[in-house]
């Protein structure tokens, strides 16, 4: 599906008036945190925001519960399948060579960050007969120059590669994918595993169809109703990247990072950029689904897991809840260890019973009340492994963690006391 199709059949506020490049796409979002705003008079083209902001809307597009997504989801990891090849590409049919990037709809977010940012780009890069698929937020920094923040992950592999052989390392961005391509692009998977092939398995597993995709000059593929592609290179130059408001909503700090230049951009007729408000509801959403689908799929080799959650008020990164059906009181051990290693960025952990609701903050905060003891039930971990975007950590990266047992005892003669009162 492309952007558009979800663009025509959802609600959203239209803002007709004129907005400037730095800071207004920012100030509307944050008046509408999960509806999406249209722009149709941005300067350089029409912009959205805010498309994708609420479990049910991400659920709607797959045609299941919200608390389904991170099964579909786990369930496309685990069978991926080969993406559809066809000859004609709506997105390739307006070609730019030698562009002057400063023409397109790029916004300004926040005051303090250091340029104009693509905040909702996917990267599609290949090497060695390897396909990668991520985000990347990328910084203008001139008529065809971005500074890329690359994380030391599968595309700085790829790169780091290409370096050491004393090449560039080519790739393409696509900007307004549709979530069946977002979500995979926002996970952390095995190396080997191709999240383009995971992206056909999930649409095809919930739309019936597999992703449809073309293939460029040099043979690499590319998502066929993407609404922009921007063509280029990952250079051997680095230059400053940021400060930029990264998801928890504090400015993430200025780093030297990777030069691309870009050759040429290809759009789709009338393109809509899609616009990823940093620390917005679907900055969580894209960043944080994936992570709960990875947990899940670590935490039912070792607990029978009914859900995982990781919190919007832990900015959908650093705070999460799961619930389980508890056969022994090792169970909320064995749920800790696992969905800490599975998500190392977070930091806080509520275990819950399979009675509880965990996307009630409600409901999880009763059960701490009444089925929880700090002296008995919290487990501290100090020095351990972190995120760098936790700006309460004393060195970057590394924090403490702290996992709260919100859970009834097995004991039979006990577990009624904890049990809420219901009408027969």
């Amino acid at each position: 599906m492309s952007l558009k199709y979800y663009i025509n059949n959802m609600q959203k506020k239209i803002f007709s008036g004129e907005v400037p490049v730095e800071l207004g796409v920012t100030k509307e979002a944050l008046a509408h945190p999960e509806t999406p705003v249209y722009f149709p008079g941005f300067p350089g083209g029409p912009l959205i925001v805010n498309l994708f902001s609420s479990r049910e809307s991400i659920a709607r597009v797959f045609g299941v519960r919200k608390s389904e997504v991170v099964d579909v989801l786990a369930s496309a990891i685990d069978s991926p399948v080969d993406a559809r090849v066809i000859e004609s590409a709506p997105v390739l049919k307006n070609r730019i060579d030698s562009p002057d990037l400063r023409k397109l709809p790029i916004p300004k977010y926040y005051p303090g960050d250091g340029g104009r940012y693509i905040t909702s780009g996917v990267v599609f890069a290949e090497l060695d007969g390897k396909r990668n698929l991520s985000f990347h937020r990328m910084m203008l920094t001139g008529k065809n120059t971005f500074t890329i923040r690359l994380v030391e992950r599968d595309l700085f592999r790829m790169y780091r590669t290409a370096m050491e052989r004393g090449d560039e390392l080519e790739f393409t961005m696509a900007i307004g994918l549709c979530p069946s391509l977002l979500l995979p692009a926002a996970t952390s998977v095995e190396y080997q595993i191709d999240e383009l092939m995971v992206a056909s398995a999930l649409r095809e597993s919930t739309m019936g169809k597999k992703v449809e995709v073309a293939e460029l000059d040099n043979g690499a593929l590319i998502p066929a109703h993407a609404e922009y592609l921007l063509q280029g290179r990952i250079t051997h130059e680095t230059g400053p990247e940021g400060p930029f408001v990264d998801i928890t909503g504090t400015y993430d700090h200025v780093r030297a990072q990777p030069v691309v230049e870009i050759d040429r951009v290809w759009h789709s007729d009338e393109p809509v950029f899609h616009a990823l408000l940093p620390g917005g509801s679907e900055h969580f959403l894209l960043m944080g689904l994936p992570r709960e689908s990875a947990m899940k799929r670590r935490l039912q080799q070792v607990v029978k897991v009914k859900d995982v959650r990781l919190t919007e008020g832990g900015c959908s990164w650093l705070h999460g809840v799961v619930s389980i059906i508890k056969e022994g009181e090792e169970d909320v051990m064995k749920a800790m260890e696992t969905a800490f290693d599975a998500h190392r960025s977070m930091k806080n952990l509520i275990v819950v019973d399979d009675d509880i609701d965990i996307h009630d903050d409600r409901q999880v905060e009763w059960a701490v009340a009444t089925r929880f003891q700090a002296n008995r039930d919290l487990v501290v971990l100090k020095d351990q492994k972190g995120s760098t975007l936790d700006p309460s950590s004393p060195i970057p990266g590394i924090t403490a963690k702290c996992g709260l047992d919100a859970t009834r005892p097995n004991d039979g003669t006990h577990r009624n006391k904890f049990k809420k009162a219901e009408l027969e």
